[in-house]
């Protein structure tokens, strides 16, 4: 036993290693992804890491191995349990036999999502326990809970951490000792197979398991109740940290419900909770979960205690709590006068918006593009990853943006609507393979006019630069079969496919024209590694022959490049060389350097 500073994802990825999980799936997405490479960097020796194609699989896979009777654990994004949500309602209704949990990181802010939604839901809609944790060493001690729970209730156990969870850090009393998990195997039984009276039996089941559950909660230490006095404070997760803070800070006594295990409520300890109350104000991240909950005990059990919260307005829906926030609120509650705002605060900094990375290959073939498209009706729908930020000026060359995947089938239903608009369609290496082969094989079943851009750099990007089937190297540190995106697209019928180096500017430009004109899907492959997975070997410098025009600032828009006393200047430190800027330039101003 010794005490260690470790983030929320450590913690949690120490966590399952000492808890004996056998088999680890997932794939990446803020802020859940350093979970599983915290594990695989920490392995033992006899755990299975995979990041997996896409969600849908990772859950798959860690339930198949949980029907042998392994410790399994799933990660993902709140965006990626969308992907996973099919095996995720089926398997509430199958169960498991091994501890499975699901860890489902919630972007509260959003700070990298598209969305804000909240995990809880899915819990409540799948009828599966979720814990709710408060700092990294809770974090720590719930994983080992939630698979000893798996195995009690025989269900999948959702672990909830939300951002400031995850990448907080917070001294953890790290067990160096590991259970001992020996999976049984697949034993054969009809209950593995779902069936719709098997599923009527089990619905049954699920439901009358949620008051055992309630009760287990209720005799846990993860839900505690504390303090006295006529008010009470209801807390989940992160905001039950800056609750007590708070409450230290206003030097204030009131009784405390913190809630570990919002769904299914403990409701015995709601009731002691709530006994020789009046009012309550609760605080969660994201949506009235708790609160509602709360609610439905005081009407169902006639307890007269007024609820307050998101739904009574002294709480915002949308965004991150912080302290000041819930200080604020909890002393308007209370009705504590606090002191005004500090005259000597500093100010605000200026938000510096996300941009492309000097040198991106991505820049370049977006800006191809655009060249290629130049004169016509277009549309240009995207995707998720580092390239939705070809949206922002000078490009613009994002018009939509859904969820992963859906740019290449987005561009399908524009195109049914106006046959008239050139489709063109960007997507990239690794979201091809997470749900992108669909799209392109629907084009195809359904001959859409679309023109698709797959944009490989050899990585997974915008998550810290994962694996993918691509590459041929998984998380195990095995070199795997390389899967070629060429192959792929051709066995999926489409009938003009090409591939490029989108820094070869001249030759972009026409591959991109060809396909555009071409009458069916098409496919253009732009390939160019990520920079950082390379050293650069030139660098880009402005010479005399300057007209100070600008054209290089205002049609590609590289960090690199900007005006200094009135002259354009390229930065060194930040220039790699890509030469986009090169051929941008009427004036052949710009030149290469060796390094």
């Amino acid at each position: 036993m010794g005490k260690k500073l470790l983030m929320g994802n450590e913690a949690i990825a120490l966590g399952a290693i000492r808890a004996g999980v056998n088999v680890v799936t997932g794939y990446p997405g803020t802020p859940s992804t350093e979970v599983l490479e915290v594990i695989a960097h920490n392995n033992p020796g006899d755990i299975y890491v995979e990041w997996s194609v896409n969600e849908k699989a990772a859950m798959e896979i860690a339930a198949g191995a949980a029907y042998s009777g392994a410790r399994t654990l799933v990660t993902m994004k709140q965006v990626g349990l969308n992907v996973a949500a099919d095996p995720l309602m089926c398997l509430s209704y199958i169960g498991v036999k091994g501890g499975m949990v699901v860890l489902a990181a919630d972007d509260p802010g959003p700070f990298s999502s598209q969305t804000e939604q909240d995990t809880r839901h899915f819990a409540r809609f799948s009828n599966l326990p979720v814990l709710d944790p408060a700092t990294p060493e809770e974090a720590y001690e719930m994983i080992r809970y939630a698979f000893e729970l798996s195995e009690t209730v025989q269900l999948p156990v959702f672990l909830r951490p939300t951002t400031r969870v995850c990448h907080a850090c917070g001294t953890v009393d790290v067990d160096d000792s590991r259970e001992v998990n020996e999976p049984e195997g697949f034993v054969k039984d009809p209950k593995w197979v779902i069936f719709p009276s098997l599923a009527y039996r089990k619905h049954l089941h699920i439901e009358q398991l949620q008051h055992r559950l309630s009760e287990i909660f209720s005799q846990s230490d993860l839900n505690t109740v504390s303090g006295s006095g006529k008010l009470g404070i209801a807390a989940s997760g992160v905001a039950c940290t800056y609750v007590f803070e708070a409450l230290e800070k206003l030097q204030a006594q009131v009784k405390v419900f913190k809630v570990g295990t919002p769904y299914p409520l403990p409701g015995a300890k709601a009731e002691e909770f709530l006994d020789g109350l009046e009012q309550v104000l609760v605080f969660e991240e994201l949506d009235p979960v708790v609160e509602e909950e709360l609610m439905l005990l005081c009407s169902s059990k006639d307890i007269n205690v007024r609820i307050l919260g998101k739904k009574t307005g002294n709480l915002p829906f949308a965004g991150e709590y912080t302290f000041e926030l819930v200080c604020e609120a909890l002393a308007r509650f209370l009705g504590i006068q606090t002191e005004g705002a500090d005259k000597t605060a500093l100010p605000q900094l200026p938000v510096r918006q996300p941009v492309l990375c000097a040198g991106c290959p991505h820049r370049a073939s977006f800006y191809a593009v655009k060249m290629a498209a130049k004169g016509q009706k277009a549309v240009f729908t995207g995707d998720i990853g580092c390239y939705t930020l070809g949206n922002a000026k000078p490009l613009d060359m994002v018009d939509t943006c859904l969820c992963m995947g859906a740019g290449i089938t987005v561009a399908q239903g524009i195109k049914r609507t106006e046959p008239d608009t050139s489709c063109i369609a960007f997507i990239g290496d690794s979201t091809f393979f997470h749900t992108g082969i669909p799209g392109i094989a629907n084009a195809v079943y359904n001959n859409t006019d679309i023109t698709i851009i797959i944009l490989d750099n050899s990585t997974t990007a915008m998550t810290g630069h994962q694996p993918h089937p691509g590459i041929g190297r998984t998380m195990m540190n095995s070199i795997s079969e390389k899967i070629d995106i060429y192959g792929v697209v051709k066995a999926c019928g489409v009938g003009h496919i090409v591939k490029g180096n989108p820094l070869d500017f001249k030759n972009s430009v026409e591959l991109v024209k060809k396909a555009v004109a071409y009458k069916g899907p098409s496919v253009v492959i732009f390939e160019a590694p990520c920079i950082a997975l390379f050293k650069p070997e030139v660098k880009n410098t402005v010479s005399e022959k300057c007209k100070k025009c600008r054209k290089c600032i205002t049609e590609i828009g590289c960090p690199a490049i900007s005006v200094d006393d009135g002259r354009v200047v390229i930065e060194p430190s930040l220039c790699y060389g890509c030469g986009l800027c090169v051929n941008v330039c009427p004036f052949n101003a710009i030149e290469k350097a060796e390094v």
